[in-house]
């Protein structure tokens, strides 16, 4: 860890006997056992994917799974400096594919020279440690952050190995810095099968208001590019039942070192407003690219995508792309049905190049919907059924696809 991680770290550290200091984590420590939570999630999903343009790879996949992800989180001993462990289990079960049909973008499961496996599994743990409300970690963990997200899209999560560090010190600010060096994919058992070279970032989140927020991320990728990410949020109330939010998304990319993922020099930034009142929900978004290159992640996480136009299926990130989105959802709660809730949005892309730089003027359209419902009560509250679709269409880029998915998820909490 270089000079500035260690300046960084010791200032959130010094942070904590500071007087910005507020209420402290680790002085409300229940103890390493008894703070210790333990639960399992259940998730079952069907992927069918069918691609119609000529020329694909592969034109079909279709694949269905079980999925086991088990955590077991310890509490913090007691005293100035809590110590604990974090402890992650994944476990995978083929139910059917074959024939040609495991593949084409599914990803459920593991593969190999024979195809599909029947079954694959990974685990992983952290180390932890804590002062007042600053948390450093070492080991295997799912991040969720601008600069570093692990996808979670399919029937495993990713994962990613390093140290992360989280502080609370001063009230409505968050601080996160992190050195990663491994990634391991969502369907690979193997350790760092998605060869991250390394990932180090910092940065952090404001509420400067009770409906005001604001973000600023840096993040450096080895070999690949480094990365700035902005975002601000505001909710404007206009009733007991009426609210207007507006969310800004913005990320810098550019090439460093061997430039692996080509020479990139561009920005993506995204606008979203959103109407609600009472059950029904519009959102009007528009974003847009410009500079050298797509908007590329991968080596720092498959889930590096903080806009307003990343759906199921497109990003609309390439070169030069502009898009417009207009989405409604519907929550079923006020009109008897709670737990059951609607979505479909519709988002069309124009004037992107193709992935040579050549100016194509390329166009594409998705239209997704989404139906789910959330078990309330009973001895299996919280069991969620979801079915999702998706159809893309672009006859320059990214192929013509149709796409089904059906998730089922049952968390429970052992301990």
């Amino acid at each position: 860890m270089n000079v500035s991680k260690i300046s960084l770290a010791a200032f959130l550290v010094s942070a904590s006997t500071s007087h910005f200091v507020f209420a402290s984590d680790q002085s409300d420590s229940t103890g390493f056992v008894e703070g210790t939570k333990i639960a399992v999630k259940a998730r079952n999903m069907y992927m069918q994917r069918d691609n119609h343009a000529s020329g694909a790879s592969q034109n079909y996949g279709e694949e269905w799974a079980q999925g086991f992800v088990g955590t077991l989180e310890s509490g913090f001993t007691q005293g100035t400096v809590g110590f604990g462990v974090d402890l992650i289990g994944q476990y995978a079960l083929k139910l059917d594919t074959g024939g040609g049909r495991y593949g084409g973008g599914t990803n459920l499961l593991e593969t190999d020279s024979s195809g599909a496996k029947d079954e694959y599994a990974k685990a992983g743990g952290v180390f932890k440690m804590r002062i007042s409300n600053t948390v450093l970690k070492y080991g295997t963990q799912i991040m969720s952050l601008p600069v570093l997200a692990t996808s979670d899209s399919r029937l495993l999560p990713e994962t990613v190995d390093g140290f992360s560090l989280t502080s609370k010190e001063i009230k409505n600010l968050r601080l996160d810095a992190g050195h990663f060096t491994a990634l391991t994919n969502r369907n690979q058992s193997s350790h760092d099968s998605g060869r991250m070279t390394s990932v180090d970032y910092a940065g952090g989140v404001y509420k400067l208001t009770d409906r005001l927020s604001s973000s600023l991320y840096y993040a450096k990728t080895d070999e690949y590019f480094r990365k700035y990410y902005v975002n601000t949020n505001y909710v404007l109330p206009l009733s007991g039942t009426q609210s207007l939010k507006f969310d800004f998304n913005g990320y810098d990319t550019k090439s460093i070192g061997q430039a692996r993922s080509g020479e990139l020099d561009n920005r993506i930034w995204s606008l979203a407003a959103t109407y609600t009142q009472g059950a029904h929900a519009f959102t009007l978004a528009h974003q847009r690219v410009s500079g050298t290159g797509d908007y590329l992640y991968g080596p720092d996480g498959n889930s590096i995508y903080y806009f307003a136009n990343s759906v199921q299926y497109s990003d609309f990130d390439y070169e030069d792309e502009k898009s417009w989105q207009a989405r409604y959802d519907l929550n079923m709660a006020p009109y008897g049905v709670p737990g059951l809730s609607f979505m479909t949005r519709y988002i069309k892309g124009y004037d992107f190049k193709s992935g040579k730089g050549r100016d194509i003027d390329g166009k594409a359209w998705e239209r997704d919907t989404e139906a789910r419902y959330v078990i309330q009560s009973g001895p299996v509250k919280n069991l969620s059924f979801r079915v999702r679709h998706a159809s893309y269409r672009s006859s320059e880029r990214g192929g013509q696809i149709d796409e089904v998915r059906v998730i089922t998820e049952y968390p429970l909490n052992v301990l």
